[in-house]
Parts: C-alpha cells; sequence; structure tokens
C-alpha cells in the first residue's frame, strides 16, 4: 500500500479559556495520499478554515489545537518551531483565502516571492529572479517583469490572489494546502489556476486540500471529499460515490441547492435555517434542527462516522432513509 503523505488524527482546535472555551474543528480525522487531491466543502462557520490553519499551526493566542497531524511520518503538531519553519512554506504550502491581509502592503510582490525563494530553496539571486518571473507567467499575471517592482494595492483583488498562489508554489511543494484559491478570479483565470494546480499534483505527486464552496470545482478537480458541518466531518469519500448517492442529509442538501442543465423548472432542494455559533451548537447532531430526517435519537446523540461501500462514510442515524429519497442529481 502506499504510504499515507498527510494524516490528520482527532484534531480539535478551541478558542478561548477554559470555561469559555469554543470548539470550532471537533475531533476530525482524514487522511490524503500522495498526489490526491481532497474537498474539504461546507457553509461558511463550519470550520474549513480553521482546519487548515490548525494543521500548520498558525493559530492566534488563546486558542488550543489538539490530535496528531503526521505529515510524513512527523508529528506538526509536537514539532519544535525552527524545525517546523522549515515544514512550513517548503514541504507545505498554504493559499490563504484573503490575500488582502496575507501579502505585506509595504514591500514589493518580487521581495514576497524571493522572501520564500531565499528561505527555502538554494536558488542564486539571479535565479530567483528568474524564477519569480516564471511563476508569474504561470499563474497567468502579463507583462511579469514590471508587475514584480509593483506592491500589492497596485494589483486588482484577483491579481494579488493570483500573486499568493504564485508565492505558495514557489518552492515546489508536496502539499498545498489552498483556502478558496479561485476566490474572486473570472472563470477563464479559474480555469487556468485549477489546472495549473493539478500539472503540478501531477508533475510532483503533490497532494492537495481544497477548501471550496463550489461543488463544480469539487467535481472537476478533487478524488475525495469530505464535507463538514459545525466543525464536524459529517460524511466523506471518493467524489462521483458522494455525488452520486449522498447518505447525509446535510450533502444531500448541498447537491440538491445546485442549480443543473435540464432541470430549469424543476424546484431546487433547499436548506430552512442557518448553521449553529460556535456558543449554540443544539445537543445530537448539530445538523438536527435542519434536517427533515431528525428523530428524537438525533436531538439526543451525536453520531460519529460509520463505513459505507467503497470508502465511503457518513455520521448520520438515518442513512438509508437519506438515500433512499434520492436528490435531484440521483
Amino acid at each position: 500500500m502506499t504510504e499515507v503523505a498527510l494524516q490528520v488524527s482527532n484534531l480539535t482546535t478551541t478558542f478561548g479559556h477554559q470555561g469559555t472555551a469554543v470548539t470550532a474543528v471537533d475531533d476530525i480525522s482524514f487522511d490524503v495520499m500522495p498526489g490526491e487531491v481532497l474537498g474539504l466543502v461546507g457553509e461558511s462557520g463550519s470550520g474549513k478554515s480553521v482546519t487548515l490553519r490548525s494543521i500548520m499551526r498558525l493559530m492566534p493566542q488563546h486558542s488550543s489545537v489538539t490530535g496528531r497531524v503526521l505529515w510524513q511520518g512527523r508529528d506538526l503538531l509536537a514539532m519544535p518551531e525552527p524545525e517546523l519553519r522549515k515544514v512550513r512554506g517548503g514541504e507545505i504550502s498554504m493559499i490563504f483565502q484573503e490575500p488582502t491581509t496575507a501579502l505585506n502592503p509595504v514591500l514589493p510582490v518580487a521581495v514576497q516571492i524571493e522572501e520564500n525563494l531565499r528561505a527555502h530553496t538554494t536558488l542564486s539571486k539571479a535565479d530567483r529572479g528568474k524564477r519569480s518571473l516564471e511563476l508569474m507567467d504561470l499563474v497567468g499575471i502579463s507583462d511579469a517583469k514590471r508587475r514584480l517592482t509593483q506592491y500589492p494595492h497596485q494589483f486588482s483583488g484577483g491579481m494579488r490572489q493570483r500573486v499568493m498562489i504564485a508565492i505558495a508554489l514557489a518552492s515546489t511543494p508536496k502539499l498545498l494546502l489552498a483556502d478558496e484559491p479561485t476566490t474572486a478570479l473570472d472563470l477563464t483565470i479559474q480555469d487556468q489556476i485549477l489546472k495549473l494546480i493539478l500539472d503540478l499534483r501531477d508533475e510532483l505527486k503533490m497532494s492537495v486540500v481544497l477548501v471550496t464552496h463550489d461543488l463544480g470545482v469539487v467535481a472537476a478537480t478533487c478524488d475525495r471529499m469530505a464535507v463538514m458541518y459545525a466543525g464536524r466531518i459529517v460524511e466523506s469519500g471518493p467524489v462521483a460515490d458522494v455525488f452520486g448517492q449522498p447518505n447525509h442529509a446535510y450533502t444531500r442538501g448541498l447537491l440538491g441547492s445546485v442549480p443543473r442543465s435540464g432541470t430549469e423548472r424543476s424546484p431546487l432542494l433547499s436548506i430552512e435555517g442557518t448553521p449553529p455559533g460556535l456558543m449554540n451548537r443544539p445537543t445530537g447532531c448539530a445538523f438536527n434542527p435542519r434536517c427533515e430526517f431528525a428523530t428524537d435519537r438525533c436531538r439526543s446523540e451525536n453520531p460519529v462516522l460509520q463505513a459505507m461501500a467503497h470508502g465511503h462514510e457518513a455520521a448520520c442515524f438515518h442513512s438509508d432513509r437519506v438515500k433512499a429519497a434520492g436528490w435531484a442529481g440521483s
């Protein structure tokens, strides 16, 4: 069997002090194989971005991260900070969701790209300049030589996102954590960026964890997907299996709410209500107040992930009823 590249076990992230702590990521586990693209999907507030930041140990003060994050057999959560700095940005890179806050506003773009190259490669100054130009071309920024001398405020939102991607890819990482990397990009550039990530995946056997709200992106780029709700993974499995037969009511709602060609006059499924806040998680299954299949057991017990067929897992007491109900695309 191929050795697992990234193994996340019982990852839990809390904010606040004892007595007032709230849980943002609640005991989640998943594996990522070499060269595999795993999609993390779910509504805003489900814990996707916090999961990526917890893996990289980029959490703010007054937060706590427990569990194990094994990267090629080394536990990132127990790793000394000097050793972690060599891994973070070198072997593992991250594309942040908001480039306006991630980029340094007082440094030219060239300095910010070369900072990564200087820290994680042995390239000379001249070669770092050439590599920076190559990266700008790769992510679709024209007139790269001139744009490298400019500052982040001189770029549009989409251009800043492309600069962030160039920085993340500079050291040819083996694992890419991508937090909605195509946000604010038009469809043409979005397609180019996704193809670039997939080409690098094939060339370098780079693993990717991709956070996105776009189920079309998941269908086109991901090998497996994990659906998150209220800080927990409620369903996971190969993309084709999850799309073809969702086993959790939340996944069914997400898939059914997407318009599809040929269904112009058919009603879309909708998920009533909103996700719970960190301070008011319901007892039992967190989705039960919004679930049409919920019973008293769902309101008192918290389901755990159960194995289905073909590596498919779901945390639902009534997966048989969910499957029987079908959805708009089945």
